[in-house]
Parts: C-alpha cells; sequence; structure tokens
C-alpha cells in the first residue's frame, strides 16, 4: 500500500475558536475570553517576545495547572460537524484506492487538551505546544512551543518518519526524496488561519496541496470573508471550504478528489470510464 497523510491544524479547523476558550479560561474567572488573549498579546509585545510562549506562561502563571486538568478540559472541546465520521470514512476510501491514509496534527494549541479530546485516536501523531511538568504533575514550564513558522518543520517530520519534537539532528539529515517516509506530494494540508500560512505555502510548494476552511457560522463577519480574499488572492491555498467534515460537503468532495489524483499519480489506482 502507498502511504498517504491528511495534516491537520486544530483550532478553527476541528474544532471552533480555540481550544482554551471553551472551558479552560473561563475556570481562571475570564467572563470574556477575549480579554485573555489581549493581554497574551499586549505581553507579548511589551518583551518583544513569542505570543505562543506568552499564553502558556499566562496558563500556568498561578502555579496550579496540571496535565490531567488539561485533558479533561480537552474533553469538552466541540467539533465542527461530520469530525466523528470523518477519519473511518476516509481511511476505508483511502484504502479502497490503494492508498493506507494517515492522519496528524500541527497545532499552536495545547497537546495535553488535543490527548483530552474524542478524537485523540485517530492521529498517527500530535505535535503541539506542550508543558513540563514536576514530580506532582504541575505544568511548570513551556516544553514545546509551536509557532507559525516552525510548524513548517514538522511537516518535514512527518516526510521523513520522525516522530518527536525533540531530535534536531534527524529532521535535518538528508534522505533522499524517494527513501521519505511520506513524499510531500502525497500529503494534504487542512488550516484555517494565517498561523497556517507558512504550512500552505510550503506544502504546495513541495507538490503537496493545501486546502483552507472557515467557520461556516461567521462566513457573514467580513473578517472571515476577508481571509479567505486574502488566501485566495495571495495564492496561499489549492482550495477553500467551509468546515464541514459531513459526507457530501464541499470539503469531503474536495479530499476525496485529491486523494483520487494522489492514488493516480502513483500509479496504484485507475478511475473507471
Amino acid at each position: 500500500m502507498i502511504r498517504a497523510a491528511i495534516v491537520y491544524d486544530f483550532d478553527g479547523t476541528l474544532s471552533p475558536g480555540s481550544m482554551q476558550q471553551h472551558s479552560f479560561i473561563p475556570s481562571l474567572g475570564y467572563t470574556d475570553h477575549s480579554a485573555f488573549w489581549r493581554e497574551v498579546k499586549a505581553e507579548a509585545k511589551q518583551r518583544d517576545g513569542d505570543e505562543i510562549l506568552a499564553y502558556m506562561q499566562h496558563m500556568i502563571r498561578d502555579g496550579h495547572v496540571t496535565r490531567d486538568q488539561l485533558r479533561s478540559h480537552g474533553e469538552k472541546l466541540p467539533l465542527f460537524k461530520g469530525v466523528f465520521g470523518w477519519f473511518s470514512r476516509f481511511n476505508e476510501y483511502a484504502y479502497s484506492r490503494h492508498l493506507l491514509l494517515e492522519h496528524y496534527v500541527i497545532s499552536s494549541g495545547n497537546l495535553e487538551m488535543i490527548e483530552g479530546c474524542s478524537i485523540a485516536k485517530e492521529f498517527k501523531h500530535i505535535f503541539a505546544s506542550s508543558f513540563a511538568y514536576d514530580e506532582g504533575g504541575h505544568a511548570i514550564w513551556p516544553s514545546v512551543a509551536v509557532n507559525f513558522t516552525n510548524k513548517t518543520q514538522f511537516l518535514f517530520r512527518i516526510n521523513k518518519g520522525i516522530m518527536n519534537s525533540w531530535d534536531g539532528e534527524a529532521v535535518n539529515r538528508w534522505i533522499p526524496m524517494q527513501e521519505r517516509d511520506i513524499p510531500f506530494e502525497r500529503m494534504i494540508f487542512i488550516g484555517d488561519g494565517d498561523t497556517d500560512i507558512p504550512s500552505m505555502k510550503m506544502i504546495r510548494h513541495q507538490g503537496g496541496t493545501a486546502i483552507a476552511v472557515f467557520d461556516p457560522e461567521q462566513w457573514e463577519e467580513m473578517s472571515a470573508q476577508n481571509k479567505v480574499h486574502r488566501l485566495i488572492a495571495e495564492d496561499r491555498a489549492n482550495y477553500v471550504a467551509p468546515a464541514d467534515y459531513r459526507q457530501n460537503s464541499q470539503l469531503d468532495v474536495t479530499v476525496r478528489g485529491i486523494l483520487g489524483r494522489i492514488a493516480r499519480e502513483a500509479g496504484v489506482y485507475k478511475p473507471e470510464g
């Protein structure tokens, strides 16, 4: 079987909004989650720092956050329509095209929350921002921070079969294209926002396919329309579709077509007729 991969962002791609806004930020006493993010942005600007590190530090500043608590918040994450049935349906579809389909996440959100969510078992590996913990299980420091530019390194880790975040030597080692685990041309990247633009651009440059999705419930907002306009005008994504993962949705049909093309170009499937 020929291996192929769908790589997902998480926030705004599989789940509406940011994963922290649904239950974690309210647990800190905020009645408006946007106030939390305003504080994060102000702190990052004041310190001339990385915004991902700033939000992670903001999450654990009271010293009482544990891995189990974060996973518990992950259990409460809402998902876009159709996400639950998406993975098994596409695994079967890909198999019928002689493809072995794998699913990955590359997210600036929290690894621990994604591990706690209902679809965590669907992913071969999750690359996301995570914390280091003390002996009591309390988060003490950001261990991995995934920002919009270093997201691209994780695409190379998938490409080369490196299922960790720490091994810089392996990810930089030269491997002939024909010997890599999953060639870029057999990858589909699905993301929603500005933090995904470098990954979209890179995956396209390497011969893969980038799909930008948007929250259907926010389509009437001018900011959502402007984002889609910009992604198309600036040639960032191959396709744009609502984040509707149900069967026969625009996204569903688009991904089926891309997988069919991957199989055809790999020489393992020929359409009837």
